[in-house]
């Protein structure tokens, strides 16, 4: 059973997924909900503005959740498919990004195709989005004469609400995907896909199909990243124990903890947490 921080010291969704370097100020983020008619597609939006002093570069590393992605920046228009291992961007110099994470059902509802074919790459958002050429333009109207101004923001996240409204109202089979991805990341003590296959009260193949479809994953993988997530939360606490925390996530042992979380981060829990151990 996984040792739950207290309700008021649990770190967001946002917070769990962002392995952050506290010690990096070249960036800062807005991040807000969509309007209560389209929070059915979309989950969040989020818009960063940086500047990376003396020509150097910072890597922003997520664990991303189980939801496609919609980016349009100064310089590019993507739809990200999910990224299974650690997402990756890298900052230079200035510039500005507005971002869109979708709900889990939003992306295949988007393409019309099996979110396999987009797994851990990106396609140029015009060839999933009618009409994305001329939201991509709206978009940097608005935005570009100053990124980090709210009422421009909000007003940009409109313009992407109105390019997808008309995906509304979603299926119920989509709806379902949805409930199934939220009831996982509501769960810290859930590590196992039996406990998600005894909830939803079917079967694991129905469950392998369902998520395949609509995601291009599997159940196992929607509840290891809980797991990793999990741990990204565990491991910015102060003198953690690196057993324990293996013993509570439901590993046979630190040395099993430590190899999955090496194998998706690049890093070692060890040395994720001594990002934080001095702050």
């Amino acid at each position: 059973m996984v040792t739950v921080l207290s309700k008021p010291d649990r770190l967001s969704d946002v917070e769990r997924a962002h392995l952050v370097d506290p010690a990096d100020d070249s960036y800062r983020i807005a991040r807000f909900a969509p309007t209560p008619t389209m929070s059915a597609l979309v989950r969040r939006y989020w818009i960063p503005v940086w500047s990376v002093p003396g020509g150097g570069v910072r890597a922003q590393q997520v664990l991303q959740y189980p939801c496609a992605l919609i980016v349009i920046s100064d310089r590019y228009a993507r739809f990200y498919g999910i990224a299974t291992g650690l997402s990756r961007t890298e900052l230079e110099g200035t510039g500005w990004a507005c971002g869109v994470m979708l709900q889990p059902a939003t992306g295949h509802l988007l393409t019309g195709e099996p979110m396999h074919r987009f797994r851990d790459t990106y396609v140029a958002l015009p060839d999933v989005l009618p009409g994305g050429d001329a939201l991509v333009a709206r978009v940097r109207t608005t935005l570009a004469p100053d990124p980090a101004d709210a009422e421009r923001q909000r007003a940009a996240a409109a313009l992407i609400e109105e390019a997808l409204a008309p995906l509304l109202p979603i299926s119920a089979e989509a709806e379902r995907v949805n409930d199934v991805v939220a009831y996982v990341e509501g769960k810290p003590d859930l590590v196992r896909v039996a406990g998600l296959v005894e909830a939803f009260a079917t079967t694991e193949r129905s469950l392998q199909r369902l998520t395949g479809r609509w995601l291009g994953l599997t159940p196992r993988w929607l509840v290891q990243r809980r797991r990793l997530h999990e741990a990204a939360e565990r491991l910015r606490q102060q003198d953690v124990d690196l057993s324990r925390v293996a013993l509570d996530l439901g590993y046979a042992d630190q040395a099993h903890f430590n190899r999955d979380w090496r194998k998706v981060t690049g890093m070692t829990p060890g040395q994720f947490a001594a990002r934080f151990a001095a702050r």
